[in-house]
């Protein structure tokens, strides 16, 4: 077993899995109790439990130490509505935990306030073996009698003391750390499995906080996005002033007094946390919405006037759930996302989080008091939020409140390989994978700010469809000169956007189990995790079900086009500035950069009246003549008469475009035109228009002389 700790053999069978943590901490000891095991694993999140188990699959003595109450993390304190992206990039034991899920709805006990045809009628195909929508208590139970199957150890309340005796180190290696009431946890190899990634930092590894900047890594979807921030946006424009229109009378509550900085910068901002609550419809399950102490209505005057500007939509969405209950996710521009209110959380210490928790608490219950009681709210919104409520039989410990807080981000190691957009859409791809990513690029709002025209908007929400890409063992070990004994698969080394893609509870199950395997790996060779023999990883991860490659159908994301690949000058819609309410899609192949623009043809009217718009500004570098060329996806479904309005020296000048025509390398307005040097501004908008409109792209090319331009689709 190499320099491996031998298992504690002081208890009988030497495995069990300790509850005594779920009644109050033990007092301090005057001599600490020892807990030495070959590996030691920080954070029962679900990459956490599925690591434990996996370390006893590879024959090590393991002991889970969880700074808690309860199992699971955010799978057990409120996901239910499993985020995968695909679930066919879901192999190895993460695959095993939904399947054990459909073990347990299989079963006529189980559906207790619904039969399960019903169900199945709605959210579920009969006979499926797996179930990827559950309740938490029935998440937790799981992973409660999975971890005694597998002879798990659990240390709950075993908090990690953030002070200079926290952690023990011996040059390049971890001895032991140290929790708050005095216990030491030692072990050959340690994973740090929690949201926050405190071990990760307490060994002295390096990681970031917040956005890099665009530049840092060459990605287009990181950084501030002020003129990209189209979803789960304000659809009207809202007055923020205490007085309206008066700026002298400050500001309303949950409005940043901040500048949003400028697009492509870096920040310290996460984007924001959340409960998941856990609701339902059945009466006699379901609790009203209490109204918190110290409610003050004046913290939602922004969410009223919205009302009252005519956003009539209820914002929340929840998702169904077995036996009539939901996990409850954020949704359109004022929801349960506390946005502003999570960016000190990553770094902070216990007893600051604990006051960052209560506060996201104070707010959310707040916010569903509101939308359920008060009478500026639409009577409509009222009712459907007084049809549902939290449910009696969950969390009830903690006043059927979520024993977690959505830690959507928080720190992210920088090791050798960090994850970027660029492996998100197989510009780069990873030689050495552990799993594989399937989700969107998904970004919630970081900020919520007024504009230079005194009205209120959301910064910082992204989507972007991937096919499902491998993620590198590389980015869940730290550097060799950091810590040769640490495996992170949660807060594992990727950017911002990157990290949006992979922080699903599914893939930290599968990264859990790489990592679990990858520590064994090492101890039975003697070595460090940077020396773990890849082939030998694969061949056991692959071996236990692993999925490490994708051979499935592939989205457009991976189908777009380098702008740098274009010639002339190319203004990509990362860069445009929006009008209304636009969305994000790669779903069709073809386009300039990482996505495109639609106009969901729902409604053509933004806030304020008028048309959508968005804007392409062109810096034309020298006087001369230019072919404007327009990029979009073409599809049947498209408008036949999209506006494009270019801002031309004698005056605007309009083209109707065909947007169901091919055009392979964008679409050539009429023209030539003589331009001046400085700002070109193209427009494209939705006047008139009947069908989908797509923004993706405007290119310039200097040419000598006119020339017979592609004019198919022009009008």
């Amino acid at each position: 077993m190499g320099d491996s700790v031998r298992p504690d053999r002081s208890c009988p069978g030497w495995v069990v899995l300790l509850v005594t943590a779920l009644v109050a901490s033990p007092p301090l000891a005057a001599e600490p109790l020892d807990i030495r095991r070959d590996i030691v694993v920080y954070g029962a999140t679900s990459g956490g439990i599925v690591a434990a188990i996996q370390a006893r699959a590879c024959g090590r003595s393991v002991v889970l130490a969880e700074p808690g109450r309860h199992l699971g993390g955010l799978t057990a304190g409120g996901l239910g509505a499993t985020d995968i992206g695909n679930k066919g990039a879901i192999g190895g034991l993460a695959r095993d935990f939904y399947r054990r899920v459909g073990r347990h709805y299989a079963a006529d006990t189980a559906w207790v306030r619904e039969r399960r045809e019903d169900y199945e009628s709605r959210r579920r195909a009969a006979g499926e073996q797996e179930m990827w929508t559950f309740e938490p208590h029935v998440a937790e139970q799981v992973y409660r009698d999975w971890l005694r199957e597998a002879g798990v150890e659990v240390v709950f309340e075993a908090r990690l003391d953030l002070g200079v005796r926290g952690v023990e180190k011996e040059g390049r290696r971890i001895v032991a750390f140290r929790t708050e009431d005095g216990r030491r946890f030692a072990g050959a190899m340690f994973i740090d499995a929690t949201y926050e990634g405190d071990l990760m930092a307490k060994a002295g590894v390096a990681y970031h906080v917040g956005r890099e900047a665009e530049a840092v890594h060459g990605e287009s979807l990181n950084g501030i996005r002020v003129a990209h921030a189209t979803k789960h946006q304000f659809t009207h424009d809202v007055d923020p002033y205490v007085r309206r229109g008066d700026p002298a009378s400050g500001l309303v509550p949950l409005v940043s007094p901040d500048p949003p900085g400028t697009d492509g910068d870096g920040d310290r901002r996460v984007q924001a946390y959340n409960f998941r609550m856990c609701t339902t419809d059945v009466p006699e399950n379901r609790r009203d919405w209490p109204k918190p102490e110290g409610y003050d209505e004046r913290e939602f005057e922004l969410l009223l006037r919205n009302f009252e500007a005519g956003d009539h939509r209820v914002p929340w969405n929840p998702v169904w759930m077995p036996n009539r209950k939901t996990d409850t996710n954020n949704n359109f521009a004022i929801s349960t996302d506390y946005i502003g209110h999570s960016d000190a959380y990553p770094e902070a210490d216990h007893a600051t989080r604990e006051r960052i928790v209560t506060d996201h608490r104070r707010y959310q219950t707040g916010l569903m008091w509101t939308l359920a009681n008060h009478p500026r709210v639409p009577a409509a919104v009222r009712e459907h939020f007084q049809r549902l409520g939290l449910a009696k039989d969950e969390f009830v410990d903690n006043d059927n409140w979520p024993h977690q807080l959505y830690v959507r981000e928080a720190r992210r190691m920088i090791s050798d390989v960090v994850m970027t957009q660029h492996h998100c859409q197989q510009r780069v791809i990873a030689d050495d994978p552990v799993g594989l990513g399937a989700y969107n690029m998904d970004s919630h709002n970081c900020q919520r700010y007024v504009t230079a025209a005194g009205v209120v908007r959301n910064e910082g929400d992204i989507q972007v469809g991937v096919s499902p890409y491998r993620i590198a063992y590389r980015s869940i070990r730290p550097r060799r000169e950091e810590c040769e004994n640490l495996l992170v698969p949660v807060c594992l080394s990727a950017s911002h956007i990157a990290y949006g893609s992979i922080r699903m509870e599914p893939v930290f199950m599968v990264l859990g189990q790489s990592a679990a395997t990858a520590a064994s790996l090492a101890i039975g060779a003697g070595t460090s995790v940077q020396d773990v023999e890849y082939a030998a990883l694969r061949e056991r991860l692959l071996a236990d079900g692993q999925v490490l490659e994708w051979t499935g159908p592939m989205r457009g994301a991976a189908a777009g086009r380098d702008a740098a690949s274009l010639r002339g000058l190319v203004v990509d819609n990362a860069a445009a500035r929006v009008v209304g309410a636009w969305s994000s899609s790669a779903s069709i192949g073809g386009f300039v950069g990482s996505d495109y623009l639609h106009d969901g043809d729902a409604d053509k009217r933004p806030a304020g009246g008028g048309e959508k718009q968005v804007v392409f500004t062109a810096a034309v570098p020298r006087a001369g003549t230019y072919e404007v060329r327009i990029w979009f996806t073409h599809s049947g479904n498209r408008a036949a008469r999209v506006p494009v309005t270019i801002g031309l020296p004698d005056g605007p000048r309009t083209f109707h475009i065909d947007q169901r025509t091919e055009a392979v390398e964008g679409l050539a307005l009429p023209g030539p035109f003589r331009l001046p040097p400085g700002a070109l501004d193209v427009t494209i908008g939705t006047a008139g228009t009947s069908g989908h409109v797509v923004a993706d792209a405007v290119q310039l090319i200097e040419v000598g002389q006119p020339d017979a331009a592609d004019l198919r689709g022009v009008r």
